[in-house]
């Protein structure tokens, strides 16, 4: 069971869960701003979210999620000075989100008014039990006891729309929750994306899959979670005076088969190059392996101001955190395949503007045609460099979470929260 301290982080989102919504039935119906904008929150039993986060140490498999649920999901900070930097666990970005949408401007308490209807269901933390747990050999039921709920309890606001005008987070890759489910025996994942009653909802995921219309993928959460405008325009200006003395950083782990890969060959350029230049000024590289850095922003945040590109090579699957802890930093990606983040981010990385903040290398030139990667960004003129890490910097607040609770002059520049209702809204609204 989860600890005494969890049991009171618990206790305090519990409040914050409910007293919102009595504010929201101060708001004016007729109030002009949230024309075709409400939203309306589901009122869900316990047992698919608050419930959940009681058995948040349960599975010995995966990390102990309890001390990332301090701060609604944000994390423990990284030391007690701070007021920015947490070690966010992208897990939890079901809670992160849920405590946001509490502050959404346009909550009515009446579906019937609501343009889209939020699931507070914290879904990726729910698989957890198909995945590593008791279940895993029945995760074809996952969802089975949410649609049961939403057909049973008010059945006419799933029925109004067949689902359509409802979304919900599910934090972990689409691809977890997309096994077939006619498989037997059952492979990695659940079945939650592949049953044919939640085809019409809105799934917003770490990543998606680039067919099904109803997947988004929204950034991973980083550990940068500012309260206040002059929090974050204190950070940009730290980025913009770093002296960046390495022209590439690759941060993570892999690249040690001896099977071509991209991150094989990164990480042979970077070691030739770091042995016959003494100043290390070309390739840094930090070792993210067995997920040494995954709570531990310190580790790579400093080596990201300093250098001018972030590699981005994608792993077990196309999307990294990464991507996004280097657009906080400051650092101009660099990828090397279309579904890293172009294919992916559409809402909050618009697809024909990539090429003003990005480079991207295809990753069958550097790993079978022999291109170097070290070449192509030093062929890259300094004006252009200039630009491209202003555009960057420009990016930040559309991917960082600000921190609930934020000061009106922060909450007047849209984050990922807000990018991402926005997107949901139209999406619904041009289906419906």
């Amino acid at each position: 069971m989860a600890s005494k301290s969890t049991v009171t982080t618990l206790t305090i989102f519990f409040f914050f869960f409910i007293e919102p919504k009595v504010q929201s039935q101060q708001i004016s119906a007729v109030d002009s701003e949230c024309t075709n904008r409400w939203i309306h929150i589901r009122t869900l039993p316990s047992r698919f979210n608050l419930d959940l986060l009681s058995t948040c140490n349960r599975y010995p498999i995966t990390d102990d999620l309890c001390p990332y649920l301090a701060n609604h999901g944000l994390g423990p900070k990284t030391h007690t000075r701070t007021r920015s930097w947490y070690r966010t666990d992208p897990l939890l970005l079901e809670l992160i989100f849920h405590r946001r949408i509490l502050e959404y401007p346009c909550l009515t308490p009446d579906p019937n008014l609501a343009s889209a209807i939020y699931l507070p269901y914290y879904a990726g933390i729910d698989s957890l039990r198909y995945l590593y747990g008791p279940d895993l050999n029945s995760s074809a039921d996952h969802g089975s006891d949410l649609l049961e709920f939403l057909t049973r309890d008010q059945p006419e606001i799933w029925s109004r729309r067949s689902g359509h005008d409802h979304f919900l987070v599910m934090a972990r890759p689409a691809w977890d929750f997309s096994q077939p489910l006619t498989v037997d025996p059952p492979i990695w994942g659940t079945s939650f994306l592949e049953r044919r009653e939640f085809f019409n909802l809105t799934a917003l995921t770490l990543e998606s899959r680039y067919w099904p219309w109803q997947e988004q993928a929204v950034p991973y959460p980083t550990s940068f979670h500012p309260h206040s405008l002059p929090f974050l325009e204190s950070w940009i200006r730290r980025v913009r005076r770093s002296r960046r003395t390495s022209l590439m950083l690759f941060a993570g782990g892999g690249g040690t088969s001896s099977s071509p890969n991209i991150r094989r060959s990164i990480r042979l350029e970077c070691t030739s190059i770091n042995a016959t230049q003494s100043d290390n000024k070309i390739c840094d590289f930090v070792d993210c392996s067995n997920g040494i850095c995954e709570h531990d922003p310190i580790r790579f945040m400093r080596p990201m101001l300093q250098s001018s590109f972030c590699l981005q090579p994608p792993g077990d699957t196309p999307t990294r955190k990464a991507t996004f802890d280097g657009i906080i930093a400051g650092c101009i990606p660099v990828f090397f395949e279309d579904q890293t983040a172009k294919m992916q981010y559409k809402w909050h990385l618009p697809e024909s503007e990539f090429a003003e903040f990005s480079v991207t290398i295809p990753k069958e030139d550097v790993v079978f045609r022999g291109v170097r990667i070290q070449d192509v960004l030093m062929s890259i003129p300094k004006e252009e460099v200039t630009r491209m890490r202003e555009r960057v910097i420009e990016m930040m607040p559309r991917v960082m979470y600000r921190r609930h609770g934020a000061s009106m002059g922060l909450m007047n520049k849209k984050d990922a929260v807000d990018i991402a209702i926005d997107g949901v809204l139209d999406r619904i609204i041009s289906r419906v």
